[in-house]
């Protein structure tokens, strides 16, 4: 899944070019007015979010609401900033990345007892009350949608291969992967991740081959305190997953990121591709493969038949310097439910809050489908959190990175990789 960075900007520039010369929470002939901050900007979603906004003030014409878009590469630095003034922001964009260090520096507003009673609660699905509260029970984020991981599959290339059916487990997928490379005709079975972020399918992989064990508090943590890299699963998964490079990928992909990955599978390259529901439209777009050649599978599972999966998750919450903390809940309700919340989910490709997915044509039904099976099906696709808002996440993401490629090299074995994360996260963790 892709990674977004954030450079330092003035707050005071940006209250400038967001709002209007209205004062930022001011009010004029009685409206309230609230400043909104959205951090994964574009084009396309700013416009879908002005007019969900737009809806949102004609039901309620007394509050008004300037949207601040900065570029995604600036956003959560500018976020931050405004926090720590104290003012100037009542609802924002907050990430699983972001929540974390902003809650613990007193900077986001705990929703949770304005929130009692709201019928939004009982309309949305387990995994989403589930990521609206901490491990504390504080509320300091509704999720507006999950970024989780399917497996994308070449329908007419299993088929040819012998296969009836797409791979179910990490096994599965190395045997038919492997059934379906082909260099001589450049057509090859994954599209493996070996570049930037390469972590995160290291991780889904290790973390599916200790599904039964892992906490799904900490998804870096087994049941029993220790890291998930120290269980003797964790160097099946490894090993199963360098054979997956070795035997079933194209050479170039030890250098591959989230671009070339998408590429590989959309321009007819590769067969398999792991990524998230965002994908869909762009594969759906493409001019090399048609819309019968491809689809979507569950995450694949591990040894016990199960498997976890790791989502990634952002919401709205309201900030604790807002002077209109009641109007700025009542906006986070409103896009939190009914159709604001549907169409925002819809267009952005997120994987949806609202039960009514399930029945929804447009997610009942084609590449969608996998990510409705795998939410209605909680005991063998268990949702675990990844200590993703830790202070040491970026610098993990770095290391780890850098590890997975020296592996894929040969530069560093699967054991020795796997004691080495072990022992930096037993440290880190001791150290916090």
């Amino acid at each position: 899944m892709r990674r977004r960075t954030a450079a330092l900007a003035t707050a005071a520039a940006l209250v400038l070019t967001g709002c209007s010369t209205m004062s930022p929470g001011g009010s004029a002939g009685g409206a309230v007015t609230l400043t909104m901050v959205e951090s994964l900007t574009n084009p396309a979603r700013t416009d879908l979010l002005k007019g969900l906004i737009g809806d949102f003030e004609k039901q309620n014409p007394k509050i008004k609401v300037n949207l601040i878009s900065p570029p995604t590469e600036q956003a959560d630095q500018k976020i931050q900033q405004m926090l720590q003034s104290g003012t100037g922001v009542d609802t924002l964009e907050v990430r699983d990345t972001t929540v974390g260090p902003w809650s613990n520096n007193g900077w986001l507003y705990d929703m949770n007892k304005d929130l009692t009673g709201w019928k939004g609660w009982q309309a949305m699905t387990e995994n989403a009350v589930k990521a609206s509260k901490d491990a504390d029970g504080k509320t300091y984020f509704i999720p507006y949608g999950f970024y989780g991981l399917s497996l994308f599959y070449r329908t007419d290339l299993i088929k040819k291969a012998g296969f009836s059916a797409p791979p179910a487990t990490w096994e599965d997928l190395l045997k038919q992967a492997t059934a379906i490379q082909d260099p001589a005709k450049r057509q090859y079975g994954y599209a493996f991740r070996g570049g930037a972020n390469a972590n995160g399918n290291a991780s889904a992989i290790i973390e599916a081959y200790v599904a039964d064990d892992v906490d799904p508090a900490n998804g870096f943590k087994l049941k029993d305190g220790k890291t998930i890299f120290s269980a003797p699963g964790a160097l099946d998964a490894m090993e199963t997953y360098l054979e997956l490079f070795k035997k079933a990928s194209p050479k170039s992909s030890v250098s591959w990121g989230y671009p070339e990955m998408v590429e590989g599978f959309s321009n007819g390259t590769t067969a398999f591709l792991l990524q998230d529901p965002e994908v869909i439209a762009t594969v759906s777009e493409s001019k090399s493969i048609t819309k019968s050649q491809w689809n979507t599978a569950p995450l694949v599972a591990g040894p016990s038949g199960k498997t976890v999966q790791p989502l990634a998750t952002a919401g709205w919450g309201v900030a604790k310097g807002s002077k209109h903390k009641a109007e700025a809940i009542k906006l986070v309700e409103f896009l939190s439910q009914g159709e604001a919340s549907t169409n925002f989910t819809k267009k952005n490709s997120l994987v949806p809050i609202l039960k009514s997915a399930t029945v929804d044509p447009f997610y009942k039904t084609g590449p969608w489908s996998s990510y409705v099976t795998m939410t209605q099906h909680p005991e063998k696709y268990l949702v675990v959190t990844q200590p993703r808002g830790v202070s040491w996440w970026t610098e993990w993401q770095q290391k780890a990175d850098a590890d997975v490629q020296k592996m894929i090299l040969g530069k560093l074995t699967p054991k020795e990789l796997l004691a080495d994360w072990d022992g930096y996260w037993t440290a880190k963790w001791k150290q916090a």
